[in-house]
């Protein structure tokens, strides 16, 4: 069942905007980032994809695997051998 309220637009700075009631966006699972868009005069308003999602499940299971390694040479100079501070 579609939920539907009805709200103002107010005067945000030099922009406009609208307070979203927090039952809608509870229901629509939205809590930070948003991406709006036009589509046939309509605001359509969802959730920004997050990026980086799954990366550190995806990282312990490669050290899991020990697939975590460098493919690279590392190929080090004096400078870093004798001047570098770790």
């Amino acid at each position: 069942m579609a939920t539907s309220i009805k709200t103002r637009i107010i005067k945000i700075g030099n922009s406009q905007g609208i307070r979203i009631p927090k039952p809608l966006l509870e229901q629509s699972g939205i809590d930070t980032e948003v991406e709006i868009e036009v589509r046939d005069n309509y605001l359509i308003i969802h959730a920004a994809p997050r990026s980086r999602v799954g990366w550190d499940e995806a990282f312990g299971a490669m050290a899991e695997r020990k697939d975590d390694v460098l493919l690279d040479d590392i190929n080090t100079t004096e400078w870093d051998r004798t001047e570098w501070e770790w």
